[in-house]
């Protein structure tokens, strides 16, 4: 089975159903087979070889979905671009992986235009709407439009097969320039299949697309409903509120966010209406504080709410059925079907239960690696220590960069990433766990830990706020808090307040922006004065 054949196959098996609802318009599975097929065999047309990369840089959108699937019918590897990314962004995904195709609209190839001719791979632009003022490529570029995709005739498409590159799929460059994750039709298959199961994913359901698309959260929600024959529903939103308003107006019966949407949809009072629908919401994407959570069941007492735990470059790793989150309140659960979890030393042998250590991840979910990056690759993704006997190929693994445990039970939880760990009077400290007693005081809507340069601590411990709705700001009261709940070393130094919290492409605070921009911001007086 290859990635298109998810929404080919419910086709042929549920054809009028509805697969998809784009704002006013739907489209049955039939009518989306169709589509996809006229798209793909214009892909090849405009001369989409086997295996080259065609970028996608639309918001979420009909076009946008119809684009991954035929591209992976014509042979190709669909590469997303979020729409949130500026010029530069865009540009250096596009020459990192060579794309040769760019499925964009007119004004955002208009804004591409002063970078579109540094990309030398790229020989077809194809635009999605009609603009009178269409903006004048460079010269060895063609420019295609949609319907002339759709108008062109009918031919072979390249042939691939499960281990094939699929798509690639850019984390945020926070860090740096953006890396591609390379992901194959047989991860995307085993991800679609495997979170489906546990969320017993049926023709019934309504999925409320509210994540980026070029996040493999937000991908995963399109390919899991279309397994299935459920119907997707798209949503670009400005507001919280707009959530919660079209939950009620679609009848969704699913719903994935992070962690920073919860914390925003938890302030409002939810209609009744929307828990007689709503099934279930997860969250991935970083740790759900516990009063986040608490407020949430209070506001879906029907709805189950399933804690999951994953990383693009192997889906999803962990979930925690609904029902015992309070049985092992915090964990992030076990591994979800067809997947090994442990949490290994860095010598690589095994932690004992309660013992902190590099969470691993090994399966058919495991990708390929990052493109073009092979230092990065052999970073992360690594053979596994144990062998089976007789056989002499390694299995390759992916090395997490995230600190857990695991109890005696085989559940695990989630301590930090290696890198937003604080290090502060000689102790390693986990953010999460500020993190929590913050929201545990009420006093805010969301807080971030992070840590700032210090003469003497190594580390001083920041925590910055957004205020709760009609709460003052209070420093204070927060630092109050810790000093009752944490060790000393834990309470923070510092507290700071802001309208808003940065966040990246995908939707999550941004740490490494927000110590960037404060490291310089205390001097060593203030510091000591607080």
């Amino acid at each position: 089975m290859l990635f298109h054949h998810i929404p080919l196959d419910t086709a042929a098996a549920l054809p009028d159903n509805t697969a998809l609802v784009d704002k006013t318009r739907e489209i049955r599975y039939a009518d989306l087979a169709t589509r996809i097929k006229q798209v793909a065999a214009g892909l090849v047309n405009a001369g989409l070889k086997r295996q080259e990369r065609v970028g996608i840089y639309l918001p979420k959108s009909l076009p946008t979905v119809v684009s991954f699937f035929a591209t992976s019918q014509a042979g190709g590897v669909f590469v997303p671009i979020n729409p949130l990314l500026k010029v530069e962004q865009v540009r250096h995904i596009l020459c990192d992986c060579s794309a040769t195709i760019l499925i964009t609209s007119s004004n955002r190839l208009k804004m591409l235009n002063t970078v579109s001719g540094n990309c030398n791979d790229l020989h077809t632009v194809i635009l999605i709407d009609q603009n009178k003022e269409l903006p004048t490529p460079p010269p060895h570029v063609q420019l295609l439009s949609w319907q002339q995709l759709l108008d062109a005739p009918d031919v072979a498409t390249h042939r691939t097969i499960d281990t094939d590159m699929a798509t690639i799929l850019y984390t945020s460059g926070s860090t740096g320039k953006p890396k591609g994750v390379v992901l194959s039709h047989k991860n995307m298959i085993a991800g679609a299949n495997s979170v489906a199961r546990y969320l017993k994913t049926c023709p019934d359901d309504r999925v409320l697309s509210v994540l980026p698309l070029s996040f493999d959260y937000g991908l995963n929600q399109i390919t899991k409903s279309f397994l299935k024959g459920a119907t997707a529903i798209l949503m670009n939103y400005l507001f919280a509120k707009e959530v919660i308003n079209k939950l009620e107006q679609e009848r969704i019966t699913g719903l994935a966010g992070v962690p920073s949407l919860w914390a925003q949809l938890a302030q409002f009072t939810w209609p009744e209406g929307i828990s007689k629908n709503l099934r279930y919401v997860t969250n991935s994407g970083g740790t759900l504080p516990q009063s986040v959570l608490n407020k949430m069941r209070r506001s879906l007492p029907k709805t189950k709410i399933v804690l999951m735990y994953g990383l693009t470059e192997a889906f999803r790793s962990t979930w925690l059925p609904p029902d015992e989150i309070d049985q092992h309140s915090g964990s992030i659960g076990k591994a979800i079907p067809n997947t090994e979890v442990m949490i290994l030393r860095e010598d690589g042998t095994p932690c004992a239960p309660h013992e902190p250590g590099e969470l691993v991840h090994r399966g058919s979910l495991v990708a390929m690696g990052y493109w073009n990056n092979r230092e990065k690759t052999n970073k992360r993704f690594k053979p596994l220590p144990r062998q089976v006997a007789g056989l002499s190929l390694p299995e390759i693994a992916v090395w997490s960069g995230d600190i857990a445990y695991r109890d005696e039970d085989d559940y695990f939880y989630f301590v930090g990433r290696q890198d937003d760990m604080l290090k502060s009077s000689g102790y390693r400290i986990s953010p999460t766990e500020i993190e929590e007693v913050v929201y545990d005081s009420g006093l805010v809507e969301e807080a971030v830990a992070i840590g700032v340069p210090h003469p003497v601590l190594g580390q001083r411990i920041v925590v910055v706020a957004t205020p709760a709705k009609g709460i003052e700001p209070s420093p204070e009261g927060i630092v109050a808090v810790c000093k009752g709940r944490l060790p000393a070393y834990m309470v923070p130094g510092v507290v700071v307040y802001q309208a808003s919290l940065p966040r990246n492409v995908n939707g999550k605070t941004d740490r490494k922006k927000l110590t960037a921009e404060l490291a310089g911001s205390f001097q060593e007086e203030q510091i000591k004065k607080t």
